[in-house]
């Protein structure tokens, strides 16, 4: 089995910076794009960040210039470091990643369990 873990998240002032990481462990043979998602109550899950494995980036328009996505391979672990922290940066940040299994030709989505930032003076 294949398993996300988040961490890093927490209660920080506005203009303050976190790191956010996702650590994937398992019977993993691949992982193609790895990506973070955020999402707050009443609202659909939107995607912040993705980092393929050719190593392009996507970043929505709301966090260009202030957020990073960056990956370790080796350690099957993507990371989001977050600048210039806003309070409607508030939210349920949520990583994801598509992942061959060994032994199988195809790859499947998986999500990790979420971590809360808050960002509030």
């Amino acid at each position: 089995q294949v398993q996300l873990v988040e961490s890093g998240g927490g209660l920080v002032q506005p203009g303050g910076s976190l790191r956010l990481s996702c650590a994937a462990s398992g019977n993993i043979f691949s992982i193609n794009a790895m990506d973070w998602y955020r999402q707050t109550p009443g609202k659909q899950r939107e995607l912040v960040a993705r980092s393929s494995s050719g190593g392009n980036t996507y970043y929505a328009d709301s966090v260009k210039g202030r957020f990073t996505i960056s990956r370790d391979n080796a350690k099957n672990t993507v990371y989001l470091q977050m600048n210039s922290l806003k309070p409607e940066d508030t939210a349920v940040y949520y990583c994801n990643a598509q992942i061959q299994i060994r032994f199988r030709s195809d790859y499947a989505l998986h999500w990790g369990q979420g971590t809360q930032v808050t960002v509030s003076s």
